[in-house]
């Protein structure tokens, strides 16, 4: 059974920096596609970035592209996101999650930890 635990969110002023973790158990990872989506209040969960474990190639949202940094440790078998310049259009729950298919769609993706809250103050 796949297992994803975040940490790492918290509260911070605008423009300062997160880090938040992944820690991944249960599965063989090099197949797959991990991700980070973010859910705010009033609004739908939204793509913020994914990357192949195995090869590393990363896509981003236009809202984060140049903020935000995705990462992936074999060895720790964890997944990151470095957070940079965060603004307080920020704010969510993020949620890591991990699936087969690279992609936007948020239904690719089987596997979701239980979200941690990130609040950007102004």
């Amino acid at each position: 059974q796949v297992q994803l635990v975040e940490s790492g969110g918290g509260l911070v002023q605008a423009g300062g920096s997160l880090r938040l973790s992944c820690a991944a158990s249960g599965g063989t990872f090099n197949s797959y596609v991990m991700a980070w989506f973010r859910h705010a209040p009033g609004k739908e969960r939204e793509f913020v970035a994914q990357i192949r474990w195995n090869g590393g190639t990363t896509d981003y949202a236009d809202s984060v592209k140049g903020r935000f940094i995705i990462s992936t440790d074999n060895a720790e078998k964890s997944a990151y996101l470095q957070m940079n310049s965060l603004k307080p259009e920020d704010t969510a729950v993020y949620y890591c999650v991990a699936g087969y298919l690279y992609s936007r769609d948020i239904g690719a993706y089987a596997y979701w930890g239980q979200g941690t809250q990130v609040t950007v103050s102004s």
